[in-house]
């Protein structure tokens, strides 16, 4: 039996299961399940028998903290995609803002943006979430961490941190992305890749070519797209490149977003955010230079919605569904032999007072 692909959408503290039919570009509603609180990031494991969804009920940004923050493991149904819990949640110091795993799931990666901070923690046999891995000495997590992810080759761990522009009359804060040796769940020997020393430099995610030493950095205060090459455990000092992500000159503030290499390694996509209609809400599509690596811009791609926060390439790259904060909509785009987007439908998402704050697919079977 071939396997399927589910998408999964959080609305505050809840997470949705949709089927995929990744031809027919169309989802299928099914069941929710509650978690502790407001769902910030949620991760596979490797197997893809189990997601691991990181929560607070801490504001966004700098807001207010809470004090209800976990990570929770839920089972995956191989049939159906289904979601169930799985073993106990938790405990988090303060708000996830990213999550993620080692390449082979024995370890959860947490970024904290308030204060920044990375953790480690031990994934147990059974699948559950465990003890935090000791901390041999202090880490210099940066400004405002924002991501958090293993390289390829599971030898290195890159945090993004996105640092502030100046504002209220306080100075620029630098932007770095912080490359730690990781061995057995341990990070060492953090080092700062942070061209012009950070300023005029605001990573907020990065993706990894899926066969090149590439890796493609958004900038979220530059609107911008780096890549920046990796090789043998270090990044490069500064970009082999940077493109400019906007259709055109902004009209009011703009942010850029989530950035995604498709499988095939021969397209990469960045999200163009705006809060009104009035802004660029899009996609720019890149080819990749296979030689180079260098992103060639060749279309911008209306999301259909505003605010486009999260979205997502199906593992057949096939099908991309991206996920809008305002009006809470997600659209779905057939994805051409190019790389180009092509719309095919949007849903609108009942969310009342709360917001549809991650959505992602994953393939599972048995």
């Amino acid at each position: 039996m071939p396997n399927k692909v589910s998408l999964y959408a959080s609305v505050g503290s809840e997470l949705t299961h949709y089927d995929v039919d990744v031809a027919g570009a169309a989802l299928t509603r099914r069941a929710t399940v509650n978690l502790p609180a407001n769902v910030q990031y949620v991760w596979p494991h490797a197997s893809r028998r189990f997601l691991y969804a990181a929560t607070s009920d801490s504001a966004s940004g700098t807001g207010p903290a809470g004090n209800m923050h976990h990570v929770t493991a839920l089972g995956i149904d191989p049939a159906s995609g289904a979601l169930s819990p799985h073993g106990a949640p938790i405990s988090l110091p303060t708000r996830p803002i990213h999550m993620a795993t080692d390449v082979p799931s024995q370890f959860i990666l947490v970024a904290f943006n308030n204060p920044s901070a990375i953790r480690v923690y031990r994934i147990n046999a059974d699948g559950t979430p465990g003890e935090e891995v000791a901390r041999p000495g202090p880490i210099d997590a940066g400004i405002f961490a924002h991501q958090v992810r293993a390289t390829p080759d599971n030898h290195q761990v890159l945090l993004v941190t996105r640092g502030h522009d100046a504002a209220d009359g306080k100075p620029e804060e630098p932007g770095a992305l912080r490359v730690f040796d990781f061995n057995d769940g341990v990070l060492s020997n953090g080092v700062s890749v942070a061209p012009g020393g950070g300023y005029g430099f605001g990573p907020r995610h990065l993706d990894f070519h899926p066969s090149k030493p590439w890796v493609y950095v958004s900038l979220e205060r530059q609107n911008a797209l780096d890549m920046f090459e990796l090789a043998n455990g270090a990044l490069s000092p500064t970009p082999r490149f940077r493109k400019n992500a906007l259709g055109s000159a902004p009209v009011m503030r703009q942010a850029v977003g989530t950035v995604h290499v498709h499988p095939n390694g021969r397209a990469v996509y960045v999200g163009n955010r705006a809060s009104n209609a009035d802004g660029e809400n899009s996609l720019a599509v890149y080819t990749i230079d296979q030689a180079t690596g260098e992103p060639h811009l060749i279309e911008h791609a209306d999301t259909h919605g505003i605010h486009p926060r999260t979205f997502h390439i199906d593992p057949s790259g096939r099908l991309m569904a991206v996920a809008h904060i305002t009006g809470a909509k997600l659209s779905l785009f057939r994805i051409g032999d190019d790389g180009g987007l092509h719309f095919a439908r949007a849903y609108d998402i009942d969310v009342g007072q709360r917001t549809m704050w991650w959505m992602g697919m994953i393939e599972h079977g048995a």
